[in-house]
């Protein structure tokens, strides 16, 4: 009996593809949706409809999420809702995913400063979008929501640096966890205040804080027992670094240039840069390995490598 080529298909094709199937399975799935920027981390088969939750945020007004790109490749990222200390209202929680999609897709960025409105950090969720979502169903779709929005920023290709002017409580400090590393003006402080609100941090800084540094900090800092100052903040490993100022402008400028020192060079390198730290982070070493592979595979030979070694060629002569 002759073999059963169906609709004309290629033996060959037919290997091919099985080849390519099983080349590309050995990558997880949580690999591929890490690929995938923007995917989230929540969906409908969680029980998660983000429609939803955006008709229920959008119901709370006040503030802004307001993004400024500079040609140098800096984003300012500024939370901006002073007459409650920045904390989040509804729309500013829908301007957020507004701001981290935009920075997805801006090709030319290399690091982002997260700051907020005069001289002040954020002081969490609004209380009244708080009180008015008071149901368990509504915290969980609000923390399936934030959670999404947060590890989408977390992953961004972008070095992102929170600079905590002031105070950062609550939602304000979880935060600051998911950038990629935290500067202190001298007379701001950290607190996660979720236990005196009855509560557990719900936005993924307590998974975030455990990883920067370790449980037995992690649980002295939620249980409320270790204040971050900047000293204590910096010791524990918090803190990336103490500024001498704590005028608005100047430590804008002070964390503008010490951001500098990580992104000087070609916004490609930085990004995959960042790609490969991440995967690092979240994979299993064989997949971050292999994701190594792949990203190297877009910059080899590519006008950054070959132009950094025929400076050196020159350098060597």
């Amino acid at each position: 009996m002759q073999p059963d080529h169906r609709l004309g298909e290629n033996p060959a094709t037919s290997l091919e593809m099985a080849a390519s199937l099983l080349k590309t399975s050995s990558l997880s799935l949580k690999t591929k949706l890490l690929h995938q920027i923007g995917f989230p981390l929540y969906n409908s088969s969680h029980g998660f409809h983000e429609e939803n939750v955006k008709k229920k945020l959008q119901q709370f007004a006040g503030g802004s999420i307001d993004l400024q790109k500079e040609d140098c490749g800096i984003g300012i990222l500024t939370l901006n809702n002073p007459d409650k200390r920045n904390a989040f209202s509804g729309v500013m929680m829908l301007q957020l995913l507004e701001r981290v999609i935009e920075l997805e897709n801006w090709k030319e960025g290399k690091g982002l400063i997260v700051c907020g409105a005069k001289n002040t950090f954020c002081s969490g969720s609004d209380l009244n979008a708080v009180k008015a979502l008071g149901t368990s169903q509504d915290g969980v779709e609000l923390c399936m929501f934030m959670q999404n929005t947060l590890t989408r920023f977390m992953r961004l290709p972008l070095i992102s640096v929170a600079l905590v002017q002031g105070r950062a409580m609550g939602g304000g400090a979880e935060f600051t966890t998911a950038c990629d590393f935290r500067l202190m003006t001298p007379s701001s402080e950290i607190r996660f205040v979720h236990k005196e609100m009855g509560i557990t941090p719900s936005w993924g800084g307590a998974a975030r804080l455990t990883e920067i540094i370790g449980s037995r900090q992690a649980l002295k800092v939620l249980s409320g027992a270790l204040k971050l100052d900047p000293t204590i903040a910096l010791e524990i490993g918090i803190a990336d670094e103490i500024l001498q100022s704590s005028d608005e402008g100047q430590s804008l400028e002070e964390a503008r240039k010490w951001l500098q020192q990580f992104i000087s060079g070609p916004s490609e390198v930085i990004r995959a840069l960042k790609t490969v730290v991440s995967s690092g982070k979240e994979l299993a070493l064989e997949e971050a390995l292999e994701t190594e592979r792949d990203v190297l595979s877009t910059l080899w030979g590519g006008p950054a490598n070959l132009e950094a070694i025929a400076k050196r060629k020159k350098f060597y002569k």
